[in-house]
Formats: structure tokens, C-alpha cells, sequence
């Protein structure tokens, strides 16, 4: 009879802590993606965006590169396909638009920018086929419009990132034409 009740008691406590872990991981999904409404699009891997708060802060794309603009007060000529990827972020990324930031390790750059994965929809659990279809990082590769860059300590999904630059050069997409 002893045995039976201690192992009653353990089947419990075994299910509490599975129920307590459960709860725990449903926390961390839901603070983990952040809403913001994009207020500009700087160029194709960089934004501006207002948190609920009402900051406005400047967003720099985790683990893309895109070609960059012309910016000649900087030095700086357009690259080939530069006004492609700009456009494209523009279109999907346009003013008024919910997005959704998802950290890293390191939160900013060395020119205040926060770095972040930008998710168009809040994924419901995060998987190859869900980044796909919400993170916009990941569309900019799939669709050859961006170079993975990885710069770590931010390396989250970079193993995916170099998966998706993958498929866009074998299919000739984007600046893989």
C-alpha cells in the first residue's frame, strides 16, 4: 500500500512539473515577439517603427544584407539591385503595417539601431516552415533580395538563413539571376 501511494505522489508531482513547464514556455512565446507599426522604411534591411509605448526606434534586420542605396552625403553609390530590395521592403513592410521584433543576444548596434528578426505575424510555435511563412528576414533571402550576414552573437536562425540563400541562388532568384 506504501508503495502505491508514493508512487501516486510522484506520478503527481511528475505532472505538476510538466504542467508548470507548459505554462512557463506559453510566457516566453508571448514576450518574446514584440508589436510594433512600421513608420518608414530606411532601405531594404533597416526601418523605423513605434512601439506600443509610443518610442520610435530604428529596426536593423538579424542575419540580411541588402544592397545599399545611394547615399552620397556618405560616399556611398548604389548597388546592383539596391532599389530592388528597397522596394520590396517597402511593399511588404508598408507604413501602418503590425510587425512583430523577436531579439537576439545582442540588442543594439554600435549606431543605436536595435537589431531584430521581424516577424509579420507572431508564430505560434517556432519551426523551418513557420520562419518561412512570417519572418521577413527569411523572406528577404528566399527571394534573393538580401545576403545572409552573420555577425554573432545574433546567430538564432542563421543556419536556416544560409539554407534559404541557398535555395534562392539555385533557383536564380533576386541578385542570384
Amino acid at each position: 500500500m506504501k508503495r502505491v501511494r508514493v508512487k501516486v505522489i510522484w506520478f503527481i508531482f511528475i505532472l505538476f512539473a510538466l504542467f508548470l513547464q507548459g505554462c512557463a514556455g506559453d510566457v516566453d512565446a508571448a514576450t518574446n515577439f514584440i508589436p510594433a507599426k512600421v513608420v518608414k522604411v530606411s532601405d531594404g534591411d533597416t526601418v523605423k517603427v513605434k512601439l506600443s509605448s509610443g518610442k520610435e526606434i530604428r529596426v536593423r534586420m538579424i542575419g540580411v544584407n541588402t544592397p545599399e542605396l545611394s547615399h552620397p552625403e556618405l560616399g556611398i553609390k548604389e548597388q546592383p539591385y539596391g532599389k530592388e530590395a528597397f522596394n520590396y521592403t517597402k511593399k511588404v513592410l508598408y507604413k501602418g503595417r503590425i510587425i512583430f521584433l523577436e531579439y537576439d543576444v545582442q540588442k543594439q548596434d554600435k549606431y543605436g539601431r536595435d537589431l531584430a528578426y521581424v516577424w509579420l505575424k507572431k508564430p505560434v510555435k517556432v519551426t523551418e516552415e513557420e520562419v518561412r511563412a512570417k519572418m521577413f528576414n527569411a523572406h528577404l533571402l528566399l527571394e534573393g533580395y538580401a545576403q545572409v550576414m552573420t555577425v554573432p552573437p545574433n546567430v538564432k536562425y542563421s543556419k536556416l538563413f544560409v539554407k534559404f540563400q541557398k535555395e534562392a541562388r539555385e533557383n536564380s532568384r533576386g541578385l542570384w539571376k
